[in-house]
């Protein structure tokens, strides 16, 4: 799997819900999550691979917790809280690009899991941002989209010089 880098049309689109959770669902999770890991990233979404569907992978765990990363399907937030969290928010598929994001402290979301079974979860902190920022992805959206128009430009700017210096 190869991260796409913006600007490019995919990540602008919306994603196709999963109807089916089977081992060709599995499997891309899997492969998104060794990607994920070999880019040094704690998210990824599958539109940042080139796929189009509902399918998101999450580990913001430190060695020390031991808790198992999220491989979420058709996730959705149901619930937002009012208060806000502001993080520095980075993505693979904007290389070296960073940015500070409010958004909400808490969520609740439902999605499938990797045996199909519905469910719904709180987060909160860290990996509620990052959750919400990967589920911005299935929507065609990207953290710059969360920023001042002339930061967004900025950022897009350098990122064009990226992909024409990298192209050489």
């Amino acid at each position: 799997m190869k991260i796409i880098v913006a600007p490019d049309n995919r990540l602008n689109q919306v994603s196709k819900k999963i109807d089916i959770v089977d081992n060709t669902t599995i499997s891309i999770l899997d492969q998104m999550l060794e990607c994920m890991y070999k880019n040094n990233g704690i998210g990824l979404a599958a539109p940042q691979v080139g796929i189009l569907k509902r399918l998101v992978v999450v580990d913001c765990n430190d060695k020390s917790n031991n808790k198992k990363p999220l491989k979420l399907i058709n996730p959705e937030i149901i619930k937002l809280s009012t208060e806000n969290s502001e993080f520095e928010e980075g993505c693979l598929s904007l290389p070296t690009q960073y940015a500070k994001v409010k958004r909400p402290t808490e969520i609740i979301i439902k999605f499938q899991n990797v045996k199909g079974v519905f469910c719904k979860e709180v987060f909160s902190g860290l990996e509620a941002t990052c959750i919400q920022h990967e589920i911005d992805h299935l929507d065609g959206k990207l953290f710059v989209d969360h920023i001042s128009k002339l930061k967004k430009n900025i950022i897009i700017k350098k990122l064009i010089k990226l992909k024409k210096k990298n192209k050489k």
